[in-house]
């Protein structure tokens, strides 16, 4: 069963847009075909877009993780949003702009009110959803204040407004539950990413057991260290383990990560530098390789059954070339 995030989009003292959420979620909750959970924006307080771009889903604030969360927790959403100066609320604008693959491949309906009903609010945000990949349903409400609310304050709605909501959340449903095979898909491409998160977490933390987990127990791996190939995750973490040698902190850099999957592998490739300080106290920025990741799904869980680090090198010497970046 999917489940349907209802978002008040406005946080301002005042704000009509409980009385609309709470409205929207008691119709709603009578449905037997998804679940309803309201998302209030005042329960999730973000500074000012301060997170750089997010589309590896990788986050630095643990405001804008928790944010996150619950978005990546819903298959589709209901934006209870008002129309501010002929536009959409900012906080609901910078709550948007902080996440990006959590919004992906999900559905999205509108219930605006305003004097207008919200309608000019609704024009942006659907430009807004075609950058997110939020596939916005055509049926909207519209709820303007001088019908709607008494005295432009209490929400009052007519009852002509129920067969409009019906309609709205028939066409958000079921195109959250269309969806949810693309979203299966994004949800292994997040799996994927967060084991080389993992990776780099554990080379910071010089953690031999958490790099062991990520890898398959007969990994082979083309490292730019000799030998041409270590075989068997003991051989790679000795690989490993060298670095640690070296570096008294290291650190490793991932970039550019592209990721294709099919059936239970799964290729990433993108470039990666090992770096750190040494133990006389001197920083060693490293060299930017090649990297490609070939993982395998055993047991329920991507693992790594390859690598490899490539570094390019000039014909005419032989000599590798390592002072190239991307």
């Amino acid at each position: 069963m999917v489940k349907i995030g209802i978002v008040i989009g406005s946080t301002r003292p005042g704000r009509k847009g409980d009385q609309v959420a709470r409205w929207v979620h008691e119709r709603a909750a009578r449905r037997s075909d998804a679940e309803f959970e309201v998302i209030d924006l005042r329960d999730h307080p973000l500074p000012h877009l301060e997170e750089p771009p997010g589309f590896s889903g990788r986050y630095q604030d643990e405001r804008t993780r928790a944010l996150a969360a619950v978005v990546a927790s819903c298959d589709g959403f209901v934006v209870v949003t008002p129309e501010y100066n002929h536009s959409v609320p900012g906080v609901l604008k910078n709550a948007m702009d902080h996440v990006y693959v959590e919004w992906n491949t999900k559905a999205a309906g509108f219930v605006s009110y305003g004097g207008v009903g919200g309608a000019r609010s609704v024009e942006q945000l659907r430009l807004v959803c075609g950058a997110l990949q939020l596939a916005d349903v055509a049926p909207q409400v519209t709820l303007p204040l001088a019908t709607e609310f008494e005295n432009r304050e209490v929400f009052k709605p007519g009852d002509h407004q129920l067969a409009a909501l019906d309609m709205l959340l028939d066409h958000v449903v079921a195109w959250s539950t269309a969806l949810a095979p693309l979203r299966t898909r994004a949800d292994e491409e997040a799996a994927i990413r967060g084991r080389l998160d993992e990776i780099i977490a554990g080379l910071r933390a010089k953690d031999f057991e958490a790099l062991r987990r990520v890898y398959a127990p007969d990994v082979v791996s083309f490292d730019v260290e000799p030998p041409l190939q270590h075989v068997g995750v003991e051989a790679k973490l000795k690989n490993w383990a060298k670095a640690f040698t070296f570096f008294e902190k290291v650190d490793y850099e991932l970039r550019d990560l592209t990721v294709t999957m099919s059936g239970d592998l799964a290729v990433g490739h993108g470039f990666g530098r090992v770096s750190g300080t040494l133990p006389n106290g001197d920083a060693v920025n490293g060299m930017w390789v090649r990297a490609t990741f070939v993982f395998r799904k055993t047991g329920g869980e991507w693992l790594i059954a390859h690598d490899q680090a490539s570094v390019p090198f000039d014909v005419a010497t032989g000599r590798g070339v390592a002072d190239l970046e991307p």
